[in-house]
This record gives structure tokens, sequence and C-alpha cells, in this order.
């Protein structure tokens, strides 16, 4: 199957349970601030913003902690300023990985990401090397047992929704990002619960791994979400629904 997919879902079932949650509030503290002060601090007017403060709140993030990481971003309360990079590179087995970072020391950062991807039989590559296999989409997942799927294909689509497809015990549902927050608005509105919401970088095609070259690529990606500075990895790897079990549960 494909990995992206199935990370994601592994990613979003470690936000919940793992007990380092004052790792995840800090990197959605720097999103939250590094939004506003991208595009100000309406969420009607920020997209980006919006999408931040959906996530937070879903993570249980307190509304008081939010508000003054907006207020940060605008420049009403101090705070820091993180620069916004993006790296590329290969992991094992010519698997394409990118990986988002807000840092306010790049020097330092980027010589930890060379490291992890050296680390894991990857290496890091040139600005632009791989950023062209993957397209910006938005990404939300709804358990299978919760509506059929020509219904949730119907409102998926009146809603401006791309595609919706059937993985396992879900529905995968893309959209443009400009139609994200309408679709999962509808979603919401029926009452459905929501697994993963997120805007994701979406691989154009997969590379197939398995054994160790497999273990790598799963080992690089835990440890880039691990790296403070990380904000999302994306890769195009395509590995075995048994193998990714297996993996995920080591």
């Amino acid at each position: 199957m494909s990995g992206h997919s199935k990370w994601s879902t592994i990613k979003h079932k470690k936000a919940i349970t793992d007990a380092r949650r004052g790792k995840l509030f800090t990197k959605l503290i720097r999103e939250l601030t590094s939004a506003a002060r991208a595009g100000g601090g309406d969420v009607d007017a920020n997209p980006r913003l919006r999408t931040a403060v959906s996530t937070a709140r879903g993570s249980n993030m307190p509304n008081d902690t939010i508000e003054r990481a907006i207020k940060k971003g605008t420049g009403e309360l101090p705070g820091e300023v993180y620069d916004e990079v993006t790296y590329e590179g290969y992991g094992a087995g010519g698997v394409a990985v990118l990986v988002d970072v807000l840092t306010d020391k790049k020097n330092r950062t980027v010589a930890e990401v060379r490291h992890l991807f050296s680390k894991y039989g990857g290496n890091l590559g040139e600005n632009g090397c791989v950023a062209y296999m993957f397209d910006r989409r938005g990404f939300i997942t709804v358990d299978v047992a919760q509506i059929d799927e020509d219904e949730l294909m119907e409102l998926v689509l009146d809603a401006g929704g791309e595609d919706l497809r059937t993985e396992g015990e879900v529905y995968e549902i893309y959209t443009e990002p400009e139609t994200f927050e309408a679709v999962k608005g509808a979603i919401e509105a029926r009452e459905l619960a929501i697994g993963v919401a997120e805007i994701t970088m979406l691989p154009q095609n997969t590379v197939p791994v398995e054994g160790k070259k497999a273990e790598q690529v799963l080992k690089l990606l835990e440890a880039l979400d691990d790296h403070d500075d990380v904000t999302k990895a994306y890769a195009n790897f395509d590995i075995s629904e048994e193998q990714m079990a297996e993996l995920a549960q080591g």
C-alpha cells in the first residue's frame, strides 16, 4: 500500500497516545506563531492559520495557549522568529524525502538533518532534487464504519473535494489546498469523526522498499518527526501492509 497514508495514520495515533505531548505542543505553537506572522492573526482571512488552529484544537491544546502563540506571531507579545526551510534528499532504496522545518538556527538544523539522513542509509540533496515529485494536497481520513462510500463520495464532491479512496478500514479523501477547509467542514457538519486532517505533500509516484531498507526509511521518518525543528516529513515509499504494521509495532 502507499506509505504516505499509512504513515500519516501512524503519526496521528502517536500524537494521541505519545507521552511526549510537550514536544507536540512545541511544534504546534511554532506553526501557529509562524502562520500568524506570515498571514495575520485573523483565522477567517488566513487559511494556514485556520488549519493550524484546527490541528492544535484537535490535539487538545488549551485555547489560551493557542491565543498566546498567535499574538507572538502578530507581534502583540514577544516571541522567537523562525525561518521556514524545506530540505530535500533520498532515503534508503532511493525513496524521495521532503522535510519542512521551522528553526531559529539554520546551520545547526541542516547539520542535524543531514546526520539523520546519513545515519539511516540516505543522503541530503540539493534544493529541487525531489520537490517536483510531490503535489500539495489536503488529506482527510474517515473510518469506513461511519458512512457508506457512495454517500461520503457525494458529500466530498459537493464540498469541492478531488478524490476518495478506500484503504482498509478508512476512507482517504483528497482535496486541493483551497478546498480543504470546506470539505473538512462538510464532513464535520455530518458529525463524522475525522482521523487525519492535514495539508500534505502527496507523492506522484511511489518507490517500493522492503526488508532492511523499509526499516531504515521508517526509522528516518520517525527520527525526523522527533526532531524539535521538523514540522513535517514526507516520503514516496511503498511498503507492504504486513511489514508496515510489523515495523510500526517494533
